[in-house]
């Protein structure tokens, strides 16, 4: 039995795992956490030599296909979620990589941002690296800004329900990353299925509702013992600001 559509997208906003301010650009989620590590004195800063050399390993490592180096470039936290069978398993799904351009190096005392357009077989992608500072991707995020917002929620859900949760957290918009990491989706995902069952397979993507700023899309997903929407939120930009796990989901009638 499916959860009936809620039509008030504020209320669900504010009730979401983010809600309306996880919509921060990166440069504010930057400087957010910049402030907080400011107040450290031990932190070590990676140059923009450094990071840029950093984010050139990391991208001749997707390039090249090697799993293994995907996996060691990965944060302690990341490597946690992962293996380096899953992620070649994931490569294998991905469109090739042909060549790569940075288009940005940014340092500072909460980590270094990268930003580069990747050229694949189906298209030139934006992505955006934090590295820490020990050079490890922290999180990343890719522009999919002209994808559409249902084709957006259908490939987080899917990412998600197949374990690929660093993948998933890409979806998310940098605010929302703060709050969503991997091993939180994890965790969250893992805790859904013991009220609903296994994950059997993911259906359709609605958009339910729509504002100027916000989107609201429907994931169907189906279970062992019954099926269930994902409420997952968007902002104009075709980032997931918010995404609705059901505590209590609806059992069969």
């Amino acid at each position: 039995m499916l959860r009936p559509l809620r039509s008030a997208l504020p209320a669900l906003l504010a009730a979401s795992l983010i809600g309306a301010a996880a919509t921060a650009p990166l440069a504010q989620a930057q400087s957010g956490a910049a402030a907080k590590a400011a107040s450290s004195t031990s932190s070590t800063v990676l140059s923009i030599e450094q990071a840029r050399a950093a984010a050139m390993r990391i991208l001749d490592a997707v390039k090249n296909g090697d799993a293994k180096a995907r996996f060691a470039q990965f944060s302690p936290e990341l490597q946690a979620v992962t293996s380096p069978s899953m992620i070649a398993a994931t490569m294998r799904t991905q469109p090739k990589v042909l060549s790569y351009e940075l288009l940005s190096v940014r340092s500072g005392m909460s980590g270094s941002t990268v930003e580069a357009e990747l050229t694949t077989k189906a298209g030139k992608r934006v992505v955006f690296m934090v590295l820490n500072s020990s050079g490890k991707i922290a999180r990343y995020y890719v522009d999919r800004a002209d994808d559409t917002a249902s084709q957006v929620a259908l490939q987080f859900v899917q990412a998600v329900s197949t374990g690929n949760f660093i993948t998933a957290q890409s979806f998310l918009s940098p605010g929302a990353q703060e709050e969503l990491t991997p091993a939180v989706l994890q965790s969250k995902w893992l805790e859904l299925q013991r009220e609903t069952g296994n994950f059997l397979k993911v259906g359709r993507a609605v958009e339910a509702e729509t504002t100027p700023d916000t989107r609201l899309v429907l994931v169907n997903v189906q279970f062992n013992r019954l099926a269930d929407n994902l409420y997952v939120i968007l902002n104009g930009e075709n980032q997931i600001t918010g995404v609705d796990f059901p505590e209590n989901p609806a059992g069969p009638s």
